[in-house]
């Protein structure tokens, strides 16, 4: 392009500065979007391939083959001995384990203890995760027992500005022990789900007798392959090695109910336990598609106005004919318009999105940041392929007209009924996406509403719970004094302990429960074991039955002999699962023929984990010393603010317990972790689906301004035949809504095919209503008239004579 064709450029914007503005802010806005949202999708894809060599590392997966049960599918957590008996078995395995993690450990220091990311690892960690390391050598420290590497944030934090290599600390998992810090990694960036700040080595001798238990779950294994060939070749393997290893504990063909796979590392954030891996990766790809369809959105609609005004400059482009510009050079001069416009929104699109990511990072709990030598690239490309896409057509129409026939016709031409079909179909496009979007945040607000509003099966206001309470250096004297101070505690109406609570504390156990007269080991029940007052403290409701109490003595599961049934409460889902037609039914009846046991009372289900997960058949059993058990957590009901009882408790937590830091919140915020990320995957969709709406409705109102402009004859004609302002609003209002009402045939069957399979994600889901397609549709019809109304208006005002002289 040379400089008189730049001029002409200029002048062009200059002269119509608001659809320049509207051309050029759309586009800028969709790219925007677009840049916003697939930086957030970079980064969920992104984890784990920081560390050196992520692609041979895998993470072994135990696969419950257990329809019905809790545990069906794929969970990352194996027994502890798996890696010493696949060693045994397969020489030459390169492997390690990882036992902890977030808050699994503790450093003690003058007697106060501080929850710490520590994990037990094996000597050969390095061997398969080479972390970076700012000290020390990382492989040669782990080698001792006494040894300790800790992250650069832990050094920081505990030995300030002196040299942490070769001092001491007190780090507490399962007993406390001082370590010699041998080496100092740097710490692990935002996208990992690794949470590490100490390791310490694996202790020789197994922490509990179920360490070479099949079926138990202690710690995730990791295996490193030199191809993706020889780690399928050994998972092949894996099915007789079960078979061989598992059959004292699970029985003949072991491997048909727990099979081991191997996940690449990358992989597991997307991919966690159970049914929450499809909605995981759902909701990165939803985002990532809302991101790119905004674009889509924005380049419609960026295309459909420069060809909508492009037959303005017919007449131009007849005079530089005449003047003698062959069809080559206007081509180029309108793709190079087209190219330089859209390089001036990709500008600014880009100075929206960086100047938006603190906003997005703030509403998505986010970290993201542009990279530069990857989005200028990117944008480059885009600029050559919507400015090229954008100024072909009018070149290619414009270019084509005769001088002669253009400067003796009386009106610019502007593309006839083919070019009209062309932009309505493009407005079709744009608003059946943005009905889709409509129908899709309505959809998700109610579906996070619900979950955070649904009936539980229990009371979670005035409900506190106390992790800490299942910590190992805790003594059952201990936890009885904490549980006799908390019970005194001013608002404190009663205290209950099990071990299992809200929020997915404590064990998650499972058994098989043979039933009378039915061949198979029978349906696979969740069991929770609890103390006195567990009903009452969480609210449930009884159906059928009793519950638990001191009276019956035979419910106390520890005073059983052997061979007598134990006395059970059963949720509703257990009733079916069990066999029997009703509540009612169950009462009195003795279902497990090896190991007996004796159902007295039914309760509502209550949900304890994530509303993703599926909230399963649950047998409860009874110890009227419930602070022995290995994983006890305490549950509190109170009445009064939260924040003063949290800090009462904490009180006498610190009073009586000290060396365990204290652990704990309400259930409301125990409960607040399973809602973080479908919460920010609903305020981006939102953010998305509005801009895209408000993008459409820029392209709506520019066509708007347009079309009534090109028809002010026509509507002077009107008038002056006896129509009135009325008729002439309701034609033009009518022609531009046909567009956007056809425009739902588009709209619903997508956001129903979409939002089907997103909801598909919950156990707890509210249902798909036609409600929410009928109103997105009377929004967007509503928003469309909204945005036309003002130019049809002006337009039925134009005194007829003023209108038959404009040109």
């Amino acid at each position: 392009m040379n400089r008189f064709a730049l001029l002409t450029l200029y002048r062009s914007l200059t002269r119509h500065k608001l659809y320049a503005a509207l051309n050029i802010g759309g586009l800028a806005v969709g790219i925007a979007v677009f840049l916003v949202l697939s930086l957030y999708a970079r980064f969920e894809t992104s984890y784990e391939r920081w560390l050196p060599r992520y692609d041979r590392i895998y993470l072994v997966q135990s696969v419950w083959n257990m329809p019905g049960s809790a545990f069906n599918g794929a969970i990352p957590w194996t027994m502890g001995g798996l890696l010493d008996q696949m060693r045994e078995d397969f020489p030459g395995t390169v492997g390690t384990r990882v036992r902890g993690g977030e808050d699994a450990g503790n450093v003690v220091r003058s007697g106060v203890a501080v929850s710490e990311d520590v994990a037990q690892v094996d000597s050969t960690f390095f061997d398969v995760f080479d972390l970076p390391m700012a000290q020390g050598d990382g492989r040669s420290a782990l080698r001792s027992p006494a040894n300790a590497i800790i992250s650069e944030s832990a050094a920081k934090k505990y030995f300030g500005s002196s040299d942490p290599i070769g001092q001491t600390m007190t780090v507490a998992m399962d007993s406390a022990n001082s370590y010699r810090v041998a080496g100092v990694f740097r710490d692990l960036p935002k996208n990992s789900d690794f949470q590490l700040s100490i390791l310490i080595p694996l202790a020789k001798t197994p922490p509990n007798e179920n360490w070479y238990h099949w079926g138990s779950s202690h710690l995730q294994t990791f295996l490193r392959f030199d191809t993706p060939e020889a780690a399928r070749a050994f998972e092949r393997k894996t099915a007789a090695f079960v078979d061989r290893r598992a059959t004292k504990d699970m029985g003949k063909d072991a491997s048909r109910t727990l099979a081991l796979a191997l996940l690449p590392i990358e992989r597991g954030h997307l991919e966690p336990t159970g049914t929450q891996s499809a909605g995981q990766k759902l909701t990165v790809v939803t985002l990532g598609i809302v991101g790119l369809l905004t674009l889509l959105i924005a380049i419609v609609n960026y295309v459909n106005l420069a060809t909508a005004r492009a037959g303005l400059r017919a007449r131009e482009v007849a005079m530089r004919k005449v003047l003698g510009a062959d069809r080559g050079a206007l081509v180029r001069q309108f793709l190079g318009e087209a190219v330089l416009t859209v390089a001036l929104a990709a500008l600014i699109g880009l100075m929206l999105a960086e100047l938006s990511l603190p906003l997005v990072n703030a509403a998505g709990g986010l970290s993201l940041t542009i990279p530069y030598l990857v989005v200028v690239p990117l944008l480059l490309l885009l600029v050559l392929v919507v400015g090229v896409a954008a100024g072909f057509y009018p070149a290619m129409l414009l270019s084509r007209y005769p001088a002669a026939a253009v400067l003796a016709s009386a009106r610019s031409p502007g593309g006839g009924r083919a070019g009209t079909r062309t932009r309505e179909a493009l407005v079709v496009f744009q608003f059946g996406l943005a009905i889709a979007f409509i129908v899709g945040t309505m959809v998700l607000f109610a579906q996070t509403r619900h979950v955070r509003q649904s009936d539980l099966g229990f009371k979670r206001d005035g409900l506190l719970i106390v992790r800490s309470l299942a910590d190992s250096l805790i003594s059952t004297p201990q936890k009885r004094a904490v549980m006799q101070a908390l019970a005194a505690l001013p608002g404190v109406h009663s205290t209950a302990v099990a071990d299992s609570a809200v929020g997915g504390s404590g064990n998650d156990s499972s058994d098989n429960v043979k039933l009378p007269g039915v061949a198979g080991s029978g349906p696979s029940l969740r069991w929770i074991v609890v103390g006195p007052r567990f009903f009452s403290v969480y609210g449930s409701r009884l159906i059928a039955g009793r519950v638990f109490d001191d009276e019956h003595r035979a419910d106390d599961s520890d005073g059983v002999a052997k061979g007598q049934p134990r006395a059970i409460v059963i949720n509703r889902r257990a009733v079916p699962t069990l066999g029997f037609r009703s509540p009612e039914e169950a009462i009195g009846k003795t279902v497990g023929v090896d190991r007996p046991r004796t159902i007295i009372g039914v309760v509502d289900d209550m949900r304890f984990d994530s509303p993703r997960q599926a909230n399963t058949a649950t047998y409860y059993v009874y110890s009227r010393k419930p602070e022995e058990l290995g994983s006890s957590v305490a549950a509190l009901r109170f009445t009064g603010d939260p924040r003063a009882m949290v800090a009462s408790v904490r009180g006498v937590w610190q009073r009586i317990v000290p060396q365990v830091p204290f652990v704990g919140g309400t259930a409301d915020q125990r409960l607040a972790q399973f809602y973080e990320a479908d919460d920010r995957a609903t305020r981006l969709f939102a953010i998305g689906a509005g801009l895209a709406v408000l993008i459409g409705c820029v392209g709506l109102w520019g066509l708007a301004s347009f079309n009534t402009a090109r028809r002010v004859k026509e509507v002077g004609i009107r008038k002056t035949l006896g129509a009135s302002s009325t008729d002439i609003v309701k034609l033009l209002v009518g022609q531009f809504l046909r567009p956007v009402l056809i425009a739902n045939v588009v709209a619903w069957p997508l956001a129903f095919v979409a939002m089907r399979t997103w909801l598909a994600g919950f156990d707890d889901r509210i249902a798909l209503s036609p409600l929410f397609f009928i109103g997105a549709s009377v929004a967007a019809t509503l928003i469309a008239v909204l945005t036309v109304i003002g130019q049809s208006l002006r337009a039925s005002r134009a005194a007829p004579a003023w209108a038959l002289r404009h040109d």
